[in-house]
């Protein structure tokens, strides 16, 4: 996958994550309160955001 480099640094709010990974934004919000999948995000007070390059290596890495 070739990664543009000023979209691989776009934050993403967890429904726009959710979306490009095609899940439902609560499954985001287990995933981060279990750990169940390292996948790193940004906590901005409450918010919480996803940067899209990690976003692309999290589905790389899970190729199988």
């Amino acid at each position: 996958m070739l990664l543009d480099t000023h979209n691989s640094t776009k934050i993403l709010n967890r429904k726009e994550a959710a979306e490009f990974l095609g899940l439902q934004e609560n499954t985001l919000a287990v995933w981060a309160t279990t750990k169940r999948y390292k996948l790193p995000y940004i906590k901005v007070g409450r918010l919480v955001k996803y940067r899209l390059s990690d976003l692309q290596a999290f589905l790389e890495n899970n190729v199988h």
